[in-house]
């Protein structure tokens, strides 16, 4: 079959000469012959379809490196690869989402201190601990304040003093009035002190070296603005939001689990039972990604917020949190409710949660 020459193979695959030349050297798209005295090239009628691929996936944005993976794959392990690269690319773009959002309701926020509603609001909160039926220690800590909301998951031989570092990095917030131009900075200093104080924790071990270096937490909090709830959010803890009889999951997990949920090739059902599902992307620790996920969430008379540790997530029902939410009115008995249904199912980890209602002020 006749060769085709590098322009004609060009115009036919829609890459440039130049392009072509460049997936030559990297491996990416060999020439069919190379004549040894021009270094001319030519291709065979049938590289179009790889050639083609190519170009799609790069007009995808895959970078050159998955790109030579996909085309080593047969058709339907290649489709599952770029499956999970477009998931990826959605979900980080959910998060840059989120944070232009962010800024968009930062930026056109009024005064924190001035309620957007006619009648101001305030919080009514509760927070619980527990170490749980099988831990022998609790790395948990949960905090509930007038304008602080936090719950923190410690990990590692230092997991609960580096928990308690970090949401007590963030206690400054509570007595701070923060204008709203400063809302972002604030948190982003916030979460700064939080980090460096988690990096602080250490423990000398028999040696004298420092045992707790893989020490580290999640970090879920929530900054009460008077009309409106700051989310700052890291890991595995959750936020939910019980508003007009529904319940919401308002944060997404950081772990490598939620990431193959996200990615189709696990379904949550599998997920339950993943011997990885506590393993962690993004957490407050050395060496860890501590990129936060942060949001503006609108208050309303009558809302409930939810904060909780994985402790309480992975072993209680949500329609047995939701009837606990809705039936239960004191945030206190609440937090005693969640806790007392973990421990019912094994409490196979450390529990903690916050309630924290949304109500006006007399």
């Amino acid at each position: 079959m006749e060769l085709l020459t590098i322009g004609a193979f060009a115009k036919a695959s829609r890459l440039s000469p130049k392009a072509l030349r460049l997936y030559d050297e990297l491996g990416l798209l060999t020439p069919a012959r190379v004549d040894p005295d021009t270094g001319y090239r030519r291709y065979a009628p049938e590289q179009l379809e790889q050639a083609r691929l190519v170009a799609w996936l790069r007009r995808l944005g895959m970078p050159l490196a998955r790109i030579r993976r996909v085309c080593a794959l047969e058709p339907g392990e290649a489709a599952g690869e770029i499956r999970a690269y477009w998931a990826r690319v959605e979900a980080d773009t959910a998060a840059r989402r989120d944070l232009a959002a962010f800024l968009v309701d930062h930026l056109n926020g009024k005064d924190p201190t001035m309620s957007r509603t006619t009648a101001p609001l305030a919080l009514r909160y509760a927070a619980l601990s527990d170490t749980g039926r099988v831990r022998a220690s609790n790395q948990d800590t949960a905090y509930a304040g007038s304008r602080l909301l936090a719950v923190a998951d410690g990990y590692g031989a230092g997991g609960a003093p580096a928990s308690a570092a970090a949401v007590d990095a963030l206690r400054s917030l509570e007595s701070e009035t923060v204008p709203a131009g400063d809302l972002l900075n604030a948190l982003e200093d916030a979460l700064g002190r939080a980090e460096q104080a988690v990096h602080g924790v250490a423990s000398p071990g028999d040696d004298g070296a420092d045992a707790d270096a893989d020490a580290g937490t999640t970090l879920t909090a929530m900054l009460w603005t008077g009309s409106q709830l700051a989310l700052i959010h890291i890991g595995d803890s959750r936020v939910h939001l019980l508003r007009d009889g529904e319940l919401f999951q308002i944060t997404h997990d950081h772990t490598v689990v939620q990431s193959l949920i996200d990615e189709g090739r696990l379904t949550p059902e599998e997920a339950a039972s993943h011997p990885q599902r506590s393993l962690l992307l993004r957490a407050l620790g050395r060496g860890a990604d501590s990129t936060p996920d942060l949001r503006l969430h609108d208050a309303r008379a009558g809302d409930r917020y939810l904060l909780c540790s994985d402790g309480l997530s992975t072993v209680v029902p949500a329609e047995d949190v939701l009837r606990v939410l809705t039936g239960t009115p004191e945030p206190e008995a609440a937090v005693r409710e969640l806790v007392g249904l973990a421990n019912a199912s094994g409490g196979p980890d450390n529990v903690s949660c916050v309630v924290a209602d949304v109500v006006a002020q007399a």
